[in-house]
């Protein structure tokens, strides 16, 4: 030990980063094209609705998976995800309604994606499907060249420390986001949602028979256009500005059987949002 500065320093640690508070944007910029391994790059992320897909039951779940365990045989790799749906929105709701702050509220939603993962890995069993916490996320390159399907929650892990909205006390990142979030994170192939519309329109087509369907958007204009309801969360087009690997997403209907192979397989079907 010996002081350097004033302050008490280690010998031989010395480093571009010593001394810095790490905010100065001189440094920050400096280090701006810095370009990160690919974690998992072979493998889709992909994230099934909850309220689009998991709440309306066998009807609609059993077929996907079908089409999920056909695309697997065929040798494509992926995470899959979940989302809260009717339930989560409902805790969202008695949160609100007891004053619950924002870190609450994510802290509740965050157990209903974990019970529709558990019903999907019981359903997905016999053909691998295993849960993956995100405490275990070490353990998904095991998984995956062990012939697994891993799942898991959608909800990204802030809980408590989920930061304040810049709209209203709902959490900003919910699944969608723990989703494009955990592609990006991995350097992943891509990420698909799994939806029961057929991509992004210019409002929600369930209350507006008059929307029109957007095929292909990029982030900047989507956000410049104000719309004011979408298919995917908002912060999840503002992220993908200033991604380093998910420069695109793409949102397919997946109660059209084949939509979800042909995306895999690299199709335009549906909606694909790029980051420019």
């Amino acid at each position: 030990m010996q002081k350097k500065d004033g302050k008490i320093w280690i010998a031989g640690i010395e480093s571009e980063l010593h001394g810095q508070t790490l905010s100065s944007r001189e440094l920050r910029e400096s280090l701006a094209n810095r370009k990160s391994i690919s974690v998992l790059p072979d493998i889709w992320v992909i994230k099934m609705g909850g309220q689009s897909i998991m709440d309306r039951g066998a009807a609609a779940v059993e077929p996907i998976l079908e089409e999920l365990v056909e695309a697997k045989k065929a040798g494509i790799n992926f995470i899959l995800c979940t989302g809260g749906g009717t339930r989560a929105r409902h805790v969202y709701s008695l949160g609100l309604d007891l004053d619950l702050p924002t870190g609450m509220l994510a802290r509740l939603g965050a157990s209903i994606p974990v019970q529709n993962a558990r019903m999907l890995q019981l359903l997905l069993a016999k053909h691998g499907g295993i849960m993956a916490y995100p405490e275990e996320f070490e353990k998904l390159p095991f998984f995956l060249n062990a012939g697994c399907i891993p799942i898991t929650t959608g909800m990204p892990p802030n809980e408590f420390w989920e930061k304040s909205s810049s709209q209203g006390i709902i959490p900003a990142n919910r699944t969608d986001a723990g989703v494009y979030l955990l592609g990006e994170f991995l350097g992943a192939k891509g990420v698909l949602y799994i939806k029961d519309e057929d991509g992004l329109y210019t409002d929600d087509p369930k209350k507006n028979p008059d929307a029109k369907f957007i095929p292909k958007i990029t982030a900047k204009e989507l956000i410049e256009n104000g719309q004011d309801d979408m298919i995917v969360e908002r912060v999840v087009i503002e992220y993908m500005q200033r991604a380093e690997n998910i420069k695109k997403i793409q949102i397919v209907n997946g109660t059209k059987r084949g939509n979800i192979l042909a995306a895999l397989n690299g199709s335009d079907v549906g909606t694909v949002i790029s980051a420019e």
